[in-house]
């Protein structure tokens, strides 16, 4: 497999800690998932650089009035806007060369499709009433005229995954900056470069003032974790797996702090008997391919009537072996590499284990050389309590498990920790709208639906995560409500 390849040491980024674009003592490398080849290097930020940046954020929050001045705020939105706009492809060849992700798919959710993020929240703040008036009472033989006030959380520590870098940094700042908040913003330590591009577009292309933005990369675990207990930080939000996400939820408690997670999942695709075989194999296959699995919401168990088991495994596969895989710049690539060879070997474990366990391995389960990719794998006749069922696998592998009727599906379906998306394929849209109200999860397709958009709420039940992410909903979980009342004087009652 031939891949094209930056020169190495090509990229080298700045931090913006309170509006100055800054290096560190030491930096860490980036390397292109594609090749292995060393892509650039990243400033390795310390405990003391987060502080610096947390105190800039909070500065920025209580003496200035950034948080106060909407017209700000909106004309900082669209100028982000448009400097994403006008320096897309400079990102998109860092979003390919660093995160992997194949051309076709910059041009939906990994890069154009984010851009559109800022505009909804600018579209959202523009006309957004911040004041709601709830009217008069009688109380103590006097008239009280009562109002909610919606205010800024504060500041805001932002910590990213590997995954979706532009469309979870701008899903986390947008709303936050549109709302009032100031934001320390981490990217991940897999692909920094991308994530300080961000930052360096604030800095040199908006009006956003010093601290109200804060971009850090590092290696170090020190910083998230200061990041999430510090006493200066009002709220968190963070995306990346149920277990790290469970130690924030708990450090978070001892201050008291907002937090929103969105985590693991692991999501089944029911296709009941009824339905277009042909077409829910071939969305059950690019599905799973999708940035080579490394998605939280993608469909990574199928679940089939057991009679069309054998079937649909077949009809499946033939799928898979339409999938490209190679170089993310080939315009006709449809699969990248995964992000590092620490993934790829933890991918490979899960699957070997799974057929250790029985489940029957119809293709893939190995390693394709140069760069971290993995063959695109489907394993057959999974017992739905097995650990490739229950577990987040974060690759190309797809586990298929026969049901029996449509109550056994959906005790499959909700038979995990997580609760983050699902789909069914049927026929019968009745009897889909009915399974999709079963299944305990927060977002859901519908024979083929996409519910994936600025303006929709995204999110997960159960160990999926807390809060939600995008539309109104992910705005307002920046805000903090303020009721507050008056006596009326008599004379405004007459």
């Amino acid at each position: 497999m031939s891949t094209s390849a930056p020169k190495p040491s090509l990229v080298v980024k700045s931090q913006l800690i309170d509006g100055k674009l800054t290096a560190a003592e030491t930096t860490f490398a980036s390397h292109n998932p594609a090749t292995g080849d060393l892509l650039g290097h990243a400033p390795d930020a310390t405990s003391a650089d987060a502080e610096t940046a947390i105190a800039a954020a909070r500065r920025a929050f209580d003496t200035t009035d950034w948080s106060t001045d909407k017209d700000l705020r909106l004309r900082c939105l669209r100028q982000l806007h448009q400097a994403l706009l006008e320096h897309r492809e400079e990102l998109r060849e860092l979003t390919i060369a660093e995160v992997g992700a194949p051309l076709q798919l910059t041009h939906g959710p990994q890069l154009d499709e984010p851009i559109g993020i800022v505009k909804f929240y600018a579209d959202l703040l523009e006309g957004y009433e911040f004041s709601e008036d709830l009217g008069e009472i009688e109380s103590r033989g006097r008239r009280h005229h009562r109002w909610v006030e919606k205010e800024a959380a504060g500041v805001v520590a932002a910590i990213l995954p590997y995954n979706y870098p532009n469309q979870l940094a701008l899903a986390k700042l947008a709303p936050a900056l549109a709302a009032g908040c100031t934001v320390v913003l981490k990217g991940a330590p897999q692909n920094p470069l991308i994530t300080l591009a961000l930052g360096e577009l604030i800095a040199e292309h908006t009006d956003i003032p010093p601290g109200v933005v804060n971009v850090l990369s590092s290696s170090r675990a020190e910083v998230g974790q200061l990041l999430t207990t510090h006493p200066d930080v009002d709220a968190v939000t963070f995306t990346g797996s149920t277990a790290v996400g469970r130690r924030i939820m708990a450090a978070a408690a001892d201050t008291v702090k907002k937090v929103f997670l969105e985590l693991g999942g692991k999501s089944a695709m029911i296709v009941f008997e009824d339905a277009d075989l042909v077409k829910s194999a071939m969305f059950a296959a690019f599905t799973i391919c999708s940035h080579a699995g490394q998605g939280c919401a993608l469909t990574s168990r199928l679940l089939v009537p057991r009679a069309h088991h054998d079937r649909m495994v077949q009809l499946v596969a033939a799928g898979l072996e339409r999938v490209q895989v190679g170089d993310p710049t080939d315009p006709k690539t449809a699969m990248g590499p995964l992000i590092s060879e620490q993934q790829r070997d933890k991918v490979d474990a899960m699957v070997q284990r799974a057929v250790a366990d029985g489940a029957t391995l119809v293709r893939g389960g190995h390693r394709i050389d140069p760069g971290w990719f993995y063959e695109p794998t489907l394993l057959a006749g999974v017992d739905p309590n097995s650990e490739i069922a229950q577990e987040e696998v974060f690759g190309p592998v797809l586990a298929v498990i026969p049901f029996d009727d449509e109550d056994d599906a959906v005790r499959i379906a909700n038979h995990s920790k997580y609760g983050l998306s699902g789909a069914v394929h049927s026929a019968d849209e009745e009897r889909a709208i009915r399974v999709a109200r079963r299944i305990r999860t927060g977002t859901f397709s519908i024979n083929g639906g996409n519910y994936f958009a600025p303006d929709v709420p995204f999110g997960g039940y159960k160990q999926s995560g807390v809060g939600r992410e995008s539309g109104r909903a992910g705005f307002e979980e920046f805000l903090e409500e303020k009721s507050l009342a008056r006596v009326v004087a008599p004379q405004e009652s007459a």
